[in-house]
């Protein structure tokens, strides 16, 4: 048996737990069964942004014509370049993190699965180990439906699309959430003729009028077929034959190539939790308290594996905030979340903070709702704009911004605005304070806030 002080299993938002505390000379053992580094850095938000900002520029020059440019429209992408460049600036990335821990005589890192034995003993491998403190950072994988025919054929995960060096001419997407337009959309930008079959509606847990515009906008370029149900897949002579439902009617498509990205499933089930009394909720997300701690004592987790927030930057939150309350104040003290912020790299894009017009209504807040279309502003009027919106959500008594959701060009930068203000508790009056880089996108959310003032009566 091995003593640690920390035990971290997961080397993505996990890591905010290694190298920290192991500064202030705890001894740390890091855990991690597949590359160092995480689902970001791997198999995530870093290879899909790097995937799809070229698939940006692509889709602006497709879409030129509007600004009187003739752009030469027969592009070639040297798609396998593209991807290897990808995947070899991703793993260099990844494999100077083990280097980096051999060098620090208080880590260890240990390459292999770990598994609970008792409530404060792992195994991995033929070892055991054991820690004063044990972080469970093991994320979440792809959740596959069961569609009749699917199992056994070379469908694509989130994993293997980002890994891939051969363009599909055609491709099927089932799927309508983020990372299943974000993908489809880039291999649809570089020329996969790419059909998005939907079970219901894109982007559902957005606000409304997201939903809305981005349906509209996203359909112009791209084949979307929406409330669809998926029959079952045929895999044969190297084609994917699809056969769906909609609205009744029966269809069947054939491609190429098929990605699969449809939710995500935690890595719960890999842990024998249940040997250390460690409690799951109905959809096998650990349970946690305020303190981010199990229900077993010493054990604590955070990230995709506590089915809170499901991005990078919240787990480095997480991270961050046990490290401080842990290790540097040694006080405990509850998680309290800043509003989390979140964005979709399509195109257009979306970036989102805060609550949702839905989630007022149900809660019975008394707000007011104001949106201001990106043509409604000098800039707006430069980039011909014609779908972008911002939307604001304002609690009608301390004017208070209480949400703000926004579709259209750059949409994961304008919305950090958003991000700031709420963090500082700032009101709309706060943002109709500062003057503005004229012409420039927040213009837009200044409007929407002027729009708000108007409906206000102030």
């Amino acid at each position: 048996m091995k003593k640690y002080d920390i035990i971290v299993i997961g080397s993505g938002g996990g890591t905010k737990l290694v190298t920290p505390p192991s500064k202030l000379g705890y001894k740390v053992a890091i855990i991690e069964k597949d590359r160092l580094g995480g689902t970001c850095l791997n198999r995530g938000c870093i290879p899909s942004k790097m995937l799809i900002y070229p698939a940006e520029i692509l889709a602006s020059l497709k879409d030129s014509n509007r600004f009187q440019l003739e752009v030469q429209q027969d592009f070639k992408v040297r798609f396998r370049e593209l991807t290897e460049r990808i995947s070899a600036t991703v793993d260099a990335d990844s494999d100077s993190i083990e280097p980096a821990y051999e060098k620090n005589p208080n880590i260890d890192f240990y390459h292999a699965e770990a598994r609970f034995v008792d409530k404060k003993t792992v195994q991995v491998g033929t070892e055991l180990l054991t820690a004063d403190r044990i972080f469970i950072a093991a994320g979440a994988r792809p959740r596959i439906p069961h569609i009749p025919g699917l199992e056994g054929t070379p469908y694509m995960t989130s994993r293997e699309a980002l890994r891939r060096t051969e363009l599909p001419d055609s491709l099927i997407v089932i799927g309508g959430g983020y990372i299943a337009l974000e993908l489809g959309f880039a291999y649809s930008a570089f020329g996969s003729k790419t059909t998005f079959l939907v079970r219901n509606r894109m982007l559902s847990n957005e606000d409304q009028d997201i939903v809305d515009s981005f349906e509209k906008s996203f359909s112009k370029s791209q084949d979307v077929r929406l409330r669809t149900q998926i029959l079952n897949v045929n895999y044969q002579d190297g084609k994917f034959h699809v056969s769906a439902l909609q609205e009744g009617k029966e269809f069947s498509l054939t491609a190429s190539a098929l990605l699969v990205a449809t939710g995500i499933r935690p890595n719960s089930d890999w842990l024998d939790l249940e040997k250390a009394g460690i409690q799951t909720d109905a959809h096998g997300y650990i349970k946690v308290n305020e303190y981010l701690e199990t229900s077993a004592t010493g054990v604590y987790a955070l990230g995709d594996i506590i089915g809170r927030y499901f991005f990078r930057h919240s787990v480095n939150f997480e991270g961050e905030f046990l490290f401080q309350s842990l290790y540097v104040d040694q006080k405990k003290i509850p998680i309290v979340y800043p509003p989390v912020p979140h964005a979709v790299f399509t195109h257009p894009q979306v970036g989102s903070v805060g609550k949702t017009e839905k989630e007022l209504l149900q809660e019975g807040v008394d707000y007011i709702s104001a949106i201001n279309p990106y043509s409604s502003s000098a800039t707006g009027m430069a980039r011909l704009s014609k779908d972008g919106i911002v939307k604001i959500l304002v609690e009608r008594k301390s004017r208070k911004i209480l949400g703000a959701h926004i579709l259209g060009d750059e949409a994961s930068n304008l919305i950090h605005l958003f991000i700031l203000l709420m963090t500082m508790n700032g009101s709309l009056d706060d943002l109709l304070k500062m003057i503005y880089v004229h012409p420039a996108l927040p213009e837009i959310a200044r409007n929407a806030a002027r729009k708000a003032r108007e409906i206000l009566g102030i």
